[in-house]
């Protein structure tokens, strides 16, 4: 049976296969094979070059035909490898024999015992897992970019919106549309600045990380920097030294990251959700959308809910990666191949979060309305600026005056801080000073 978006399981695969549908060529079985495979030819390839007298009739010229064994990889080849693997009951070795195969078709078997020299499977796995992740990563930067441009546009746009602020879901001191935007701008591009300083580390030692049969075979390389120079290739660093499975801190590090990164677009998302609740912000509709099955006139706010919810899932499963990945008993366990065939997962919701997030930023149209409405009601904001003023002129216990004023349960308006304002035992010019805030001016920096 075909996969399709209606017997799809994982809605991944189904509902919004359109939008994660791309991942497959990184996170997918067939992927894992391939850069399986790719690691594998480099790492051959990389041993000829050195100083290994078995290799020495190696021709530069025949690395183009391994290399078109990876370029050019087929279903075909994924599935004969899950064939072998059907024997072997073993992933990594199953590549190692198609590869073996390969040398022979193309004339290169007395080579072949080269092929996972003196390897383990996870010198295979540590480096192509990160290195697809990388590879992955060039999406996600323009998807996080875009997500920035759009929310820097809305700072512009919103730059001289005075809006009023709450705290504890209270009227607080008036703040700007725009700024507001600005915060999670700013937010967002200090965590894109620390993800993008953590390296993706990779692990190339052997067995148990000792390099115990390269040395013992050759001890007159220097396989650490043999090890260095062949994952930096590939734009890796190496982790050294390790036991037998790179130690994933650094991997659990950038999970981490993306989950801050999430944490901060749900919060915009929450806030994107009041706005609109409270009437700041209307929706873009289609023509024959529906916003509620039982109230026409609705309009949910459905991106930026989708998108809470799906980044949500997102960081359940970083949470997990980051906590899981860098615990292994003694020199390895098997937990860590389980959980990171899941990295396209929490990845693949997180595009799901982030498009929903830019789908419900393209909807938003500000209500100025109801926006300085809010404002006109709630004079009561600019209880601040006159009692920091009189702080400033040393009048007696502004603070308490302006409690007095302002905790009674009566309307607070204009008037009611011009007569109070009118009424102080001080200068003219202060009080013509004080007259002038308004909650459209009391906005700050």
């Amino acid at each position: 049976m075909n996969i399709n978006s209606i017997n799809a399981v994982s809605p991944i695969d189904g509902r919004y296969h359109n939008q994660t549908g791309f991942l497959d060529a990184f996170f997918s079985e067939k992927a894992l094979i391939k850069f399986r495979l790719e690691v594998e030819i480099e790492y051959f390839i990389k041993l000829t070059e050195n100083d290994i007298s078995q290799l020495k009739e190696w021709k530069k010229n025949d690395n183009s035909l391994l290399r078109d064994i990876y370029t050019n990889f087929k279903d075909s080849d994924a599935a004969k490898i899950k064939d072998i693997e059907k024997i072997t009951n073993h992933d990594v070795k199953a590549v190692e024999y198609f590869l073996k195969e390969k040398f022979k078709s193309l004339g290169f078997q007395k080579y072949s015992e080269f092929i996972h020299f003196g390897l383990t499977s996870q010198d295979i796995n540590n480096t192509a897992i990160p290195y697809s992740l990388k590879k992955y990563f060039k999406s996600y930067y323009e998807l996080i970019g875009n997500l920035l441009e759009e929310l820097e546009k809305k700072v512009i746009e919103y730059q001289d919106i005075t809006m009023l602020a709450r705290t504890h879901g209270q009227p607080a001191s008036p703040t700007r549309l725009g700024k507001e935007f600005e915060v999670f701008v700013t937010r967002i591009k200090e965590q894109l600045k620390h993800l993008k300083e953590i390296p993706f580390s990779a692990k190339f030692g052997g067995a148990t990380g000792n390099f115990n049969a390269h040395h013992l075979a050759y001890p007159n390389i220097d396989w650490k920097k043999f090890a260095e120079s062949f994952v930096e290739n590939m734009g890796l660093k190496l982790s050294f030294p390790t036991t037998q499975i790179e130690h994933y801190d650094n991997l659990a590090a950038k999970f981490d990251n993306l989950k801050r990164i999430n944490s901060i677009i749900i919060d915009f998302n929450q806030d994107m959700w009041f706005y609109i609740s409270m009437d700041y912000f209307k929706q873009k509709i289609k023509k024959g959308e529906i916003g509620s099955s039982a109230m026409p006139h609705k309009v949910n706010p459905i991106d930026f809910e989708n998108s809470e919810g799906n980044l949500g899932i997102a960081n359940s499963l970083f949470n997990h990666l980051s906590l899981k990945l860098p615990i292994s008993r003694l020199q390895r366990d098997l937990t860590d191949s389980t959980v990171l065939r899941n990295i396209g997962v929490p990845i693949a919701h997180t595009i799901i979060g982030i498009n929903s997030t830019l789908k419900g930023i393209n909807k938003l149209l500000v209500n100025s309305e109801k926006i300085s409405n809010d404002l006109e009601i709630n004079w009561i904001v600019i209880a601040e600026a006159i009692q920091t003023i009189l702080r400033r002129e040393g009048y007696p216990k502004p603070y308490e005056a302006l409690k007095k004023l302002t905790r009674k349960n009566e309307i607070i308006n204009k008037k009611t801080f011009a007569s109070f304002i009118e009424h102080l035992e001080i200068s003219v010019d202060i009080k013509n000073e004080l007259k002038k805030i308004s909650p459209y001016n009391y906005t700050g920096i």
